[in-house]
């Protein structure tokens, strides 16, 4: 009875299994292949078989992870798709929307679409808004469309229909036609994957699901084989990116909500160890091998990005997606972010990384540029002949021969260019953390700080400090910490309808009849019957009558009018700092979240036996910076220390898949699941 998981990062290959039964775990990981990402996953598996004693036969429950879904899209690498829709509309995807990121940017240009224009066809219908047909579907503009993918070797087929959320008839009746004259091919239809209005934000949902689902149907299907070869024949889940799992069919089905994959299972991680804290408001950061990735979780749920636009910066519109996605901030600053100077001498970090293949100078596999990971062995936070449990050594003095192509141009020691690199990551962090926090309306002092990668702990500490968190938290495994969230995860699926109506107390009343319906849908789509655990929350977009954008506010069967409008008041002031109470409130669209309740990892207890220190291992010199320069810390080997264990900093604690340092002035104490938490000593004393 062993649950497990695998989450494909961009450096590294992640395992964690669980074994229901003893409550052991299985871990490894593994390099990640670029190539093949399953060779890393089946690498994995046979790392934790040689040194656990894995049996894949006992394996009852697997799910996976990883970047396939977005290093398609951001790659380019998807398959040649072609655009049907309405006549008067191929150029949606062109045009986009007005609003710019930057606005006094002269060189601004729109995204490339994902279909270029001679595969972007039109038919002649249309549909109101109301689901009305005002113009029938003209079957024979099909003739000419079929003939042309034929020519252009099309691999995929959206389709898309203006107003078809409201009513998908024409859409069902073309992909139908679509489907039969033309077999080999992949056709999706966007009610399919969106029932919400916009048709620019409808239309990219629709074609980057079919950009990518051929390529995410033949990789599940060879990892399937792969993994039935090995005996590993359990049901197979996909994370998702809303932090749910559903089956590989089901995600197949709409391998867009596969886009943030791998980070959403830390997200899924970080709300189960604030829930065994007793935490309901939780800033997770995960720092991997490429990038860092944060997100906030309010009252022990994920926080879902209402309008989440892939590769958006701030200059960058980026494409939006109408698909459920936790609000993740994202930047280029994780464990092989590289370090190099600007044409203006400045140092600069990221976003460009060193990857698995050469990796980081102090992995030795050829690479010779300045990593986060080269700066923190410099500094002397890695022990090089421990890391990784002791599987993989690091070479010191190649990271310092790469650090000084930095230091030197700097005129800048060894251990004080590493310690700048240190630095301008962790600005870039807590620049990326206020993101999610302040920006969002949320007093970063009021959460609990859980931080994960391979990177993370390290710089998890005064990224906590400077942030004034509750607590800093460094769960189990927090190097495979997206794996092992992926063990926290239960079956979910949003489902969102857009419906305008004027609020009151007869919209109240539909809007139970509609969610009802939805509640259906749910039941439908986890097959599991009626008498099924299912957790149902509601959520209403609104906004003031003449506003362009809404929000979602809570809604709770039995609400009247009154009761739903202070609470979107309430929800409407805290996104943009103002109510109108006395404005007309309009509904805009509807979203259920259904979530399946079913077992997830447990947190078993560790022992208290143990005397003072016990886990002590040694002493290492670590360098901070030239106030403090090296001092002394002593090193602790995490899992020796009993539960209860309080320890003062500055000190150094070690496991196989990360290393945590603690500063001056802090206290770490091992709670009774094991999971290390920081906090300010002064803050302890009180």
């Amino acid at each position: 009875m062993i649950r497990l998981a695998t989450d494909v990062g961009g450096t590294f290959t992640d395992l964690v299994g669980y074994d229901e039964r003893t409550g052991r775990l299985f871990t490894a990981k593994s390099l990640t292949s670029v190539d093949d990402q399953s060779l890393g996953v089946l690498a994995a598996i046979t790392m934790s078989e040689q040194r656990d004693g894995l049996r894949t036969r006992d394996v009852t429950f697997f799910a996976h992870g990883g970047t396939t879904v977005i290093n398609a899209i951001t790659e380019r690498k998807g398959v040649r798709t072609a655009l049907v829709t309405t006549a008067g509309f191929r150029d949606v995807l062109e045009i986009g929307r007005g609003n710019r990121p930057d606005l006094y940017n002269l060189q601004f240009h729109s995204p490339e679409p994902f279909v270029p224009r001679h595969l972007r066809f039109e038919v002649r219908e249309r549909i109101d808004a109301s689901g009305n047909v005002l113009t029938p579907v003209e079957l024979d503009d099909l003739r000419p469309i079929i003939q042309s993918c034929r020519q252009q070797q099309v691999e995929a087929i959206a389709v898309l229909f203006l107003h078809s959320y409201a009513n998908p008839e024409h859409e069902i009746l073309c992909a139908d036609i679509l489907a039969d004259a033309l077999p080999e091919l992949t056709v999706c239809a966007s009610h399919e994957v969106s029932r919400q209005w916009r048709e620019y934000e409808r239309s990219n949902t629709v074609v980057l699901n079919a950009y990518v689902q051929p390529i995410i149907r033949h990789y599940f299907a060879r990892l399937e084989a792969a993994l039935t070869d090995r005996d590993l024949t359990c049901p197979y889940y996909a994370m998702q990116s809303n932090g749910g799992i559903s089956t590989f069919d089901q995600a197949t089905r709409s391998p867009l909500t596969l886009v943030e994959s791998g980070p959403a299972g830390g997200i899924a991680g970080a709300a189960r160890i604030g829930a065994a804290i007793g935490e309901r408001e939780v800033l997770s950061l995960d720092v991997g091998g490429t990038t860092a990735k944060c997100s906030l979780i309010h009252d022990s749920r994920p926080t879902l990005n209402a309008e989440y636009r892939l590769e958006h910066t701030r200059i960058k519109p980026g494409h939006a997606v109408q698909v459920p996605v936790v609000d993740i901030v994202e930047i280029g600053s994780g464990g092989g972010s590289i370090a190099w100077i600007d044409e203006r001498g400045a140092l600069r970090v990221g976003p460009h990384s060193a990857g698995s293949t050469p990796g980081p100078a102090c992995y030795g596999r050829g690479g010779t540029k300045p990593t986060l990971s080269d700066a923190i062995l410099t500094v002397g936070i890695f022990d090089p002949a421990n890391f990784a449990g002791g599987t993989m050594a690091l070479d010191k003095a190649k990271a310092e021969q790469a650090i000084a192509t930095v230091a030197n141009p700097l005129g800048m020691s060894a251990e004080d260019a590493a310690m700048a690199i240190i630095e301008i990551a962790h600005a870039n962090m807590i620049n990326a953390l206020k993101l999610v926090t302040v920006q969002r309306g949320h007093d970063p002092r009021d959460v609990a700080f859980v931080i994960s990668g391979g990177a993370g702990p390290a710089l998890a500490a005064r990224l906590g400090r400077d942030l004034s968190v509750k607590a800093t938290v460094v769960p189990p495994h927090p190097g495979i910490f997206s794996a092992w969230g992926m063990l926290a995860a239960e079956p979910r699926a949003d489902f969102r309808a857009t419906w305008f109506y004027p609020l009151d107390d007869a919209a109240v009343s539909e809007l139970s009849r509609r969610f009802s319906q939805m509640e259906e849908e749910a039941i439908t789509y986890f097959a599991k019957g009626r008498d099924a655990a299912i957790q149902f929350t509601y959520r209403v977009e609104a906004r003031y009558r003449g506003q362009e954008h809404g929000v979602f506010t809570l809604f709770r069967r039995g609400d009247d009018a009154a009761a739903f409008a202070d609470r979107f008041h309430t929800a409407h002031e805290k996104a943009y700092s103002f109510r109108l109470p006395d404005s007309a409130i309009e509904i805009t669209t509807l979203h259920l979240e259904a979530v399946l309740s079913g077992p997830v990892i447990a947190l078993p207890k560790i022992p208290r036996a143990g005397r003072p220190e016990a886990g002590r291992t040694g002493t290492r010199n670590v360098y901070f910076g030239t106030a403090r320069g090296w001092l002394a810390c002593p090193v602790f080997d995490r899992s020796r220390l009993p539960a209860g264990e309080r320890l003062e900093g500055p000190a150094i604690v070690e496991e196989a898949t990360a290393t945590t340092l603690v500063l001056e002035n802090q206290v770490i104490e091992m709670t009774e699941t094991g999971i290390l938490v920081i906090r300010e000593g002064s803050r302890m004393a009180r």
